[in-house]
């Protein structure tokens, strides 16, 4: 059996319980060593084997995997935040449905929300933005032409850019040609929930100036989008109807006599 888990953002207790659980009781830890927390394999029991992935092909890890299933072995295949973002587990399960391995999948904290987390920010905003898209610039690997950056930044929602640390130039240009101002208010989160996490405001334009300044080239998200200016101490986000003592809810019914 292959367990995915979701190692999280990167802080070791933000892995999820079962995750935790499901380490402690595999025989091996393929980890994706290039992302990974590597303080997760203190969950490992004593005599588990452990394998970075970072150095290996698919067909490597596949090899792994068949030759622990002819064992016997309980298998965790941990990937950075969460599997279903980037986690590039679609291609591993189709091998192991060839193989008739059994698999399942454990969510974790993905980037976005350690990041969001860490900053103190509320992506969905009424009256600012109700949507958040995750997506990364163009690189070595294509993206389909209706989802580059500079079509989907035109909704003006708040964006959250992996992979994208070392195309900030490119970024900067793509949301400047989707009609962002160059003040729209950005940030960029260096290893978000790790004790070396760093974090940075800034806006459209200074995107690549920022991370050069601060020497960060790879490991960080980049957030965009006017929900960002709300970090801001001295800014106050417009309340929302959830909790208004004039808005009713399943829960919650308004004294018609008070409200009058």
């Amino acid at each position: 059996m292959v367990h995915f888990v979701g190692a999280g953002s990167g802080a070791v207790d933000l892995i999820t319980v079962r995750g935790m659980n499901l380490i402690s009781k595999a025989d091996i830890v393929i980890y994706a060593g290039s992302l990974v927390n590597k303080d997760m394999l203190r969950y490992m029991k004593e005599g588990a084997e452990s394998y970075d992935s970072a150095y290996l092909t698919l067909e490597e890890v596949i090899d792994l995997i068949k030759k622990a299933e002819a064992e016997n072995k309980n298998v965790v295949r941990l990937h950075t935040g969460d599997p279903s973002l980037y986690g590039a587990i679609r291609e591993q399960m189709d091998e192991m449905d060839e193989q008739g391995i059994s698999y399942d999948v454990t969510p974790g904290v993905t980037a976005a929300f350690g990041a969001a987390a860490s900053l103190g920010l509320e992506y969905t905003l009424p009256e600012i933005t109700q949507t958040l898209i995750i997506t990364r610039v163009e690189g070595r690997t294509p993206v389909p032409q209706l989802e580059k950056v500079r079509e989907l930044a035109k909704h003006k929602t708040s964006m959250a850019i992996y992979l994208s640390t070392g195309l900030l130039k490119k970024l900067e240009e793509e949301l400047k040609s989707a009609g962002l101002d160059e003040d729209t208010p950005a940030a960029i989160v260096y290893k978000a929930t790790w004790p070396e996490e760093e974090r940075y405001i800034c806006t459209v334009s200074s995107l690549e100036e920022t991370a050069k300044k601060n020497n960060i080239k790879k490991t960080a998200i980049v957030l965009v989008g006017e929900a960002i200016r709300t970090v801001s101490k001295d800014s106050k986000a417009v309340r929302s109807k959830l909790y208004s003592p004039d808005f009713e809810t399943e829960y919650r019914k308004i004294n018609i006599e008070q409200s009058i």
